[in-house]
Protein backbone atom coordinates (compact mmCIF):
# COMPACT_ATOMS: atom_id res chain seq x y z
CA UNK A 1 0.00 0.00 0.00
CA UNK A 2 1.25 3.56 -0.28
CA UNK A 3 1.12 6.45 2.09
CA UNK A 4 1.30 10.19 1.41
CA UNK A 5 3.43 12.56 3.04
CA UNK A 6 4.15 15.95 2.83
CA UNK A 7 7.99 16.50 0.73
CA UNK A 8 8.90 18.61 3.83
CA UNK A 9 8.37 15.26 6.04
CA UNK A 10 10.14 12.97 3.76
CA UNK A 11 13.79 13.65 4.42
CA UNK A 12 15.71 10.40 4.81
CA UNK A 13 13.21 8.25 3.42
CA UNK A 14 13.43 6.26 0.34
CA UNK A 15 11.55 7.47 -2.77
CA UNK A 16 8.79 5.07 -3.83
CA UNK A 17 9.17 5.74 -8.15
CA UNK A 18 10.58 8.05 -9.95
CA UNK A 19 10.22 11.41 -9.93
CA UNK A 20 9.79 13.21 -13.41
CA UNK A 21 11.09 16.71 -14.64
CA UNK A 22 10.40 18.28 -17.83
CA UNK A 23 11.75 21.32 -19.51
CA UNK A 24 9.10 21.93 -22.37
CA UNK A 25 11.04 21.42 -25.40
CA UNK A 26 14.38 20.00 -23.89
CA UNK A 27 14.48 17.26 -21.59
CA UNK A 28 11.43 15.06 -19.91
CA UNK A 29 12.94 12.44 -17.93
CA UNK A 30 13.62 11.56 -14.13
CA UNK A 31 14.69 13.74 -11.59
CA UNK A 32 15.06 11.41 -9.19
CA UNK A 33 15.29 7.48 -9.22
CA UNK A 34 12.98 4.83 -7.33
CA UNK A 35 15.21 3.99 -3.65
CA UNK A 36 16.72 8.07 -3.70
CA UNK A 37 17.06 8.90 -0.10
CA UNK A 38 15.60 12.28 0.25
CA UNK A 39 17.90 15.08 1.63
CA UNK A 40 17.05 18.25 3.02
CA UNK A 41 18.69 20.37 0.12
CA UNK A 42 16.18 17.57 -2.57
CA UNK A 43 13.31 19.50 -0.62
CA UNK A 44 13.20 22.66 -3.05
CA UNK A 45 13.81 20.80 -6.60
CA UNK A 46 10.91 18.36 -5.93
CA UNK A 47 8.75 21.31 -4.92
CA UNK A 48 9.84 23.12 -7.98
CA UNK A 49 8.64 19.78 -10.27
CA UNK A 50 5.33 19.90 -8.41
CA UNK A 51 5.69 17.37 -5.99
CA UNK A 52 4.44 18.94 -2.56
CA UNK A 53 3.84 15.11 -1.20
CA UNK A 54 5.28 11.98 -1.84
CA UNK A 55 4.37 8.21 -1.84
CA UNK A 56 6.48 6.08 0.89
CA UNK A 57 5.68 2.33 0.34
CA UNK A 58 4.93 -0.64 2.58
CA UNK A 59 3.62 -3.91 0.02
CA UNK A 60 1.50 -6.07 1.13
CA UNK A 61 2.06 -9.39 0.20
CA UNK A 62 0.07 -9.74 -3.20
CA UNK A 63 1.23 -6.42 -4.58
CA UNK A 64 3.82 -5.80 -6.69
CA UNK A 65 5.96 -2.14 -7.67
CA UNK A 66 5.46 -0.92 -10.83
CA UNK A 67 9.09 -1.90 -11.89
CA UNK A 68 8.67 -5.35 -10.45
CA UNK A 69 5.42 -5.78 -12.33
CA UNK A 70 6.90 -4.16 -15.74
CA UNK A 71 9.46 -6.62 -15.49
CA UNK A 72 7.25 -9.69 -15.61
CA UNK A 73 4.61 -7.64 -18.07
CA UNK A 74 7.90 -7.56 -20.46
CA UNK A 75 8.98 -10.71 -20.04
CA UNK A 76 6.01 -12.33 -20.98
CA UNK A 77 4.74 -10.19 -23.66
CA UNK A 78 8.41 -10.46 -25.64
CA UNK A 79 9.01 -13.18 -27.90
CA UNK A 80 12.31 -14.11 -29.74
CA UNK A 81 14.90 -11.81 -30.61
CA UNK A 82 13.66 -9.47 -27.91
CA UNK A 83 15.71 -7.47 -24.93
CA UNK A 84 14.47 -5.65 -22.32
CA UNK A 85 15.72 -2.71 -21.32
CA UNK A 86 15.83 -1.46 -17.15
CA UNK A 87 12.65 0.00 -15.96
CA UNK A 88 12.58 3.92 -16.21
CA UNK A 89 9.88 5.92 -14.85
CA UNK A 90 7.46 2.06 -14.96
CA UNK A 91 8.19 2.14 -17.97
CA UNK A 92 10.72 -1.18 -20.16
CA UNK A 93 10.74 -1.34 -23.75
CA UNK A 94 10.80 -4.30 -25.64
CA UNK A 95 14.13 -3.53 -28.32
CA UNK A 96 15.47 -5.63 -31.41
CA UNK A 97 18.40 -7.59 -30.51
CA UNK A 98 18.68 -8.16 -34.37
CA UNK A 99 17.58 -6.53 -37.95
CA UNK A 100 13.67 -8.91 -38.48
CA UNK A 101 10.34 -8.89 -39.49
CA UNK A 102 7.80 -7.48 -36.13
CA UNK A 103 4.78 -9.87 -35.59
CA UNK A 104 2.24 -8.62 -33.34
CA UNK A 105 -0.63 -10.79 -32.17
CA UNK A 106 -2.93 -7.76 -32.02
CA UNK A 107 -6.01 -9.89 -30.71
CA UNK A 108 -3.81 -11.13 -27.70
CA UNK A 109 -2.81 -7.01 -27.50
CA UNK A 110 -5.99 -6.01 -27.36
CA UNK A 111 -7.17 -8.43 -24.35
CA UNK A 112 -3.84 -8.06 -22.71
CA UNK A 113 -4.47 -4.22 -22.89
CA UNK A 114 -8.20 -4.76 -21.18
CA UNK A 115 -7.24 -6.60 -18.40
CA UNK A 116 -6.63 -2.69 -17.56
CA UNK A 117 -4.30 -1.05 -14.68
CA UNK A 118 -1.51 -2.15 -17.23
CA UNK A 119 -0.53 -1.25 -20.90
CA UNK A 120 1.74 -2.56 -24.13
CA UNK A 121 2.27 -0.33 -26.89
CA UNK A 122 3.93 -1.71 -30.29
CA UNK A 123 4.95 -0.15 -33.51
CA UNK A 124 2.67 -1.46 -35.79
CA UNK A 125 3.51 -5.04 -37.18
CA UNK A 126 4.59 -6.87 -40.23
CA UNK A 127 7.20 -4.12 -40.68
CA UNK A 128 10.90 -4.41 -41.36
CA UNK A 129 12.85 -3.23 -37.89
CA UNK A 130 16.27 -2.29 -37.58
CA UNK A 131 18.47 -3.85 -34.58
CA UNK A 132 18.22 -1.58 -31.94
CA UNK A 133 14.66 -0.47 -32.70
CA UNK A 134 12.03 0.61 -29.50
CA UNK A 135 9.25 -1.94 -30.97
CA UNK A 136 7.18 -2.14 -27.76
CA UNK A 137 7.20 -0.60 -24.35
CA UNK A 138 4.54 -1.70 -21.16
CA UNK A 139 4.02 -0.60 -17.61
CA UNK A 140 1.56 -0.54 -15.11
CA UNK A 141 -0.64 2.72 -14.51
CA UNK A 142 -0.97 2.53 -11.06
CA UNK A 143 2.88 2.33 -8.98
CA UNK A 144 1.49 -0.53 -7.15
CA UNK A 145 -0.57 -3.30 -8.56
CA UNK A 146 -2.06 -6.87 -7.40
CA UNK A 147 0.17 -9.56 -8.33
CA UNK A 148 -2.74 -11.41 -9.51
CA UNK A 149 -3.55 -9.04 -12.15
CA UNK A 150 0.20 -9.66 -13.75
CA UNK A 151 -0.19 -13.89 -12.99
CA UNK A 152 -3.70 -12.97 -15.33
CA UNK A 153 -1.12 -11.27 -18.10
CA UNK A 154 1.77 -14.05 -17.73
CA UNK A 155 -0.85 -16.67 -18.47
CA UNK A 156 -2.42 -15.13 -21.37
CA UNK A 157 1.25 -14.78 -23.32
CA UNK A 158 2.11 -18.45 -21.69
CA UNK A 159 1.28 -20.00 -25.23
CA UNK A 160 2.09 -17.46 -27.05
CA UNK A 161 4.45 -14.14 -26.87
CA UNK A 162 2.59 -11.05 -28.38
CA UNK A 163 5.95 -9.64 -29.99
CA UNK A 164 8.31 -11.28 -32.28
CA UNK A 165 10.77 -10.53 -33.82
CA UNK A 166 11.52 -12.96 -36.89
CA UNK A 167 15.30 -13.56 -38.32
CA UNK A 168 15.56 -12.21 -42.47
CA UNK A 169 18.18 -14.77 -43.63
CA UNK A 170 20.14 -13.68 -46.99
CA UNK A 171 17.76 -14.96 -49.76
CA UNK A 172 18.25 -15.54 -53.81
CA UNK A 173 16.99 -13.12 -55.18
CA UNK A 174 16.33 -12.26 -58.99
CA UNK A 175 14.95 -9.41 -61.26
CA UNK A 176 13.34 -9.27 -64.17
CA UNK A 177 13.13 -5.57 -65.37
CA UNK A 178 10.54 -5.46 -68.25
CA UNK A 179 10.22 -3.09 -70.95
CA UNK A 180 11.08 -2.55 -74.43
CA UNK A 181 12.32 0.66 -74.45
CA UNK A 182 14.84 -0.50 -71.54
CA UNK A 183 15.46 -4.04 -73.78
CA UNK A 184 16.40 -2.25 -76.99
CA UNK A 185 18.41 0.59 -75.08
CA UNK A 186 16.28 3.61 -75.50
CA UNK A 187 16.10 4.54 -71.66
CA UNK A 188 17.71 3.09 -68.79
CA UNK A 189 16.49 0.83 -66.52
CA UNK A 190 15.72 2.72 -63.05
CA UNK A 191 14.53 -0.99 -61.09
CA UNK A 192 17.91 -2.62 -60.52
CA UNK A 193 19.49 0.17 -58.26
CA UNK A 194 16.16 0.80 -55.97
CA UNK A 195 15.75 -3.32 -55.83
CA UNK A 196 18.97 -3.85 -55.44
CA UNK A 197 19.32 -0.95 -52.31
CA UNK A 198 16.28 -1.96 -50.65
CA UNK A 199 17.25 -5.78 -50.89
CA UNK A 200 20.67 -5.14 -49.53
CA UNK A 201 18.96 -3.23 -46.88
CA UNK A 202 17.52 -6.25 -45.14
CA UNK A 203 20.30 -8.37 -46.00
CA UNK A 204 20.18 -10.47 -49.33
CA UNK A 205 21.44 -9.98 -52.45
CA UNK A 206 20.16 -9.52 -55.80
CA UNK A 207 21.76 -12.20 -57.75
CA UNK A 208 20.83 -11.78 -61.07
CA UNK A 209 18.82 -9.24 -63.48
CA UNK A 210 17.26 -9.88 -66.61
CA UNK A 211 16.20 -7.70 -69.28
CA UNK A 212 13.00 -8.87 -71.39
CA UNK A 213 10.38 -6.72 -74.32
CA UNK A 214 7.02 -6.41 -73.86
CA UNK A 215 6.76 -10.29 -74.77
CA UNK A 216 4.59 -12.40 -72.22
CA UNK A 217 6.99 -15.36 -73.51
CA UNK A 218 10.09 -13.75 -73.25
CA UNK A 219 8.88 -12.51 -69.45
CA UNK A 220 7.67 -16.24 -68.75
CA UNK A 221 11.04 -17.73 -69.63
CA UNK A 222 12.97 -15.52 -67.71
CA UNK A 223 10.62 -16.52 -64.61
CA UNK A 224 11.25 -20.05 -65.27
CA UNK A 225 15.05 -20.14 -65.88
CA UNK A 226 15.31 -17.87 -62.39
CA UNK A 227 13.61 -20.41 -60.61
CA UNK A 228 15.68 -23.47 -62.04
CA UNK A 229 18.62 -21.25 -61.19
CA UNK A 230 17.66 -21.33 -57.61
CA UNK A 231 15.88 -18.27 -57.36
CA UNK A 232 14.17 -17.79 -53.71
CA UNK A 233 12.47 -14.92 -54.70
CA UNK A 234 11.47 -13.28 -58.13
CA UNK A 235 10.79 -10.01 -58.99
CA UNK A 236 8.97 -9.08 -61.86
CA UNK A 237 9.06 -4.89 -62.53
CA UNK A 238 7.30 -2.67 -65.05
CA UNK A 239 4.74 -3.22 -67.25
CA UNK A 240 2.03 -3.88 -64.52
CA UNK A 241 -1.12 -1.08 -65.73
CA UNK A 242 -3.95 -1.37 -67.88
CA UNK A 243 -1.94 0.06 -71.38
CA UNK A 244 -1.99 -2.46 -74.10
CA UNK A 245 1.56 -2.81 -74.42
CA UNK A 246 1.99 -3.84 -70.47
CA UNK A 247 2.51 -7.09 -70.69
CA UNK A 248 4.13 -8.42 -67.55
CA UNK A 249 0.93 -9.70 -65.67
CA UNK A 250 0.26 -12.07 -68.96
CA UNK A 251 4.07 -12.90 -68.78
CA UNK A 252 3.91 -14.09 -64.95
CA UNK A 253 0.75 -15.75 -66.01
CA UNK A 254 2.03 -18.39 -68.72
CA UNK A 255 4.87 -19.29 -66.78
CA UNK A 256 2.34 -21.18 -65.04
CA UNK A 257 2.78 -19.46 -61.54
CA UNK A 258 0.10 -19.51 -59.53
CA UNK A 259 -1.86 -15.93 -59.34
CA UNK A 260 -2.98 -15.40 -55.48
CA UNK A 261 -3.87 -11.34 -56.41
CA UNK A 262 -3.17 -8.58 -59.45
CA UNK A 263 -4.23 -5.31 -57.41
CA UNK A 264 -3.56 -4.69 -53.79
CA UNK A 265 -5.46 -2.18 -51.84
CA UNK A 266 -2.71 -0.32 -51.22
CA UNK A 267 -1.43 3.50 -52.05
CA UNK A 268 1.32 3.34 -54.17
CA UNK A 269 1.21 -0.25 -55.02
CA UNK A 270 -2.20 -0.93 -56.21
CA UNK A 271 -1.00 -2.53 -59.27
CA UNK A 272 0.99 -5.21 -58.20
CA UNK A 273 0.77 -8.77 -58.74
CA UNK A 274 1.70 -11.75 -56.04
CA UNK A 275 2.07 -15.01 -57.55
CA UNK A 276 3.97 -18.59 -56.70
CA UNK A 277 5.67 -20.66 -59.64
CA UNK A 278 5.84 -23.50 -57.47
CA UNK A 279 7.33 -22.36 -54.01
CA UNK A 280 8.78 -19.34 -55.51
CA UNK A 281 7.23 -16.30 -54.63
CA UNK A 282 6.98 -14.40 -58.18
CA UNK A 283 6.23 -10.40 -56.53
CA UNK A 284 5.23 -7.91 -60.07
CA UNK A 285 5.87 -4.40 -59.06
CA UNK A 286 4.73 -1.39 -60.79
CA UNK A 287 6.27 1.93 -61.67
CA UNK A 288 5.50 3.58 -58.18
CA UNK A 289 8.67 1.38 -57.21
CA UNK A 290 10.54 4.02 -58.77
CA UNK A 291 9.01 7.31 -57.61
CA UNK A 292 7.86 6.53 -54.33
CA UNK A 293 9.76 6.05 -51.39
CA UNK A 294 7.37 3.92 -49.70
CA UNK A 295 5.16 1.34 -51.48
CA UNK A 296 3.19 -1.88 -51.23
CA UNK A 297 7.06 -3.73 -52.17
CA UNK A 298 8.30 -2.52 -48.89
CA UNK A 299 5.51 -4.45 -47.02
CA UNK A 300 5.98 -7.44 -49.18
CA UNK A 301 9.77 -7.65 -49.31
CA UNK A 302 10.39 -8.13 -45.57
CA UNK A 303 7.80 -11.05 -45.35
CA UNK A 304 9.15 -12.83 -48.37
CA UNK A 305 12.38 -12.44 -47.35
CA UNK A 306 11.47 -14.12 -43.82
CA UNK A 307 9.50 -16.61 -45.29
CA UNK A 308 6.03 -16.18 -45.05
CA UNK A 309 3.66 -17.05 -47.25
CA UNK A 310 1.65 -14.42 -48.65
CA UNK A 311 -2.19 -15.05 -49.21
CA UNK A 312 -4.65 -13.07 -51.14
CA UNK A 313 -6.31 -13.12 -47.57
CA UNK A 314 -3.24 -11.10 -46.74
CA UNK A 315 -3.42 -8.95 -49.41
CA UNK A 316 -6.90 -8.00 -48.64
CA UNK A 317 -5.93 -7.14 -45.16
CA UNK A 318 -3.45 -4.98 -46.12
CA UNK A 319 -6.15 -1.93 -46.74
CA UNK A 320 -6.13 -1.21 -42.86
CA UNK A 321 -2.89 1.08 -43.02
CA UNK A 322 -2.45 0.67 -46.78
CA UNK A 323 -2.46 4.25 -47.86
CA UNK A 324 1.02 5.57 -47.84
CA UNK A 325 0.97 9.45 -47.33
CA UNK A 326 3.87 11.31 -48.83
CA UNK A 327 5.52 13.76 -46.02
CA UNK A 328 6.96 16.93 -46.70
CA UNK A 329 10.39 17.81 -45.86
Amino acid sequence: MLKVIPVEEAVGLPLAHDITEIVPGKYKGPAFRRGHIIRPEDVSKLLDVGKANIYVMNLEKDELHEEDAARRLAKAAAGRNLKLTDPSEGRINLVAEIPGLLKIDADLLYIFNSLGDLMLATLPGNRYVKEGTVVAGTRTIPVVVKEALIQKAEGLCKEKPIVTLLPMPSKRVHLVVTGSEVFTGRIKDGFEPVVSRKVGEMGSHLESVKLAPDDPDVIAGHIKNAQQAGAEIILVSGGMSVDPDDKTPEGIRRSGAKIESHGFPVLPGSMFVMAYFHDTPVLGLSGCVLHDSFTAFDLLLPRLLAGEKITRADIMAMGHGGLQIKHDH
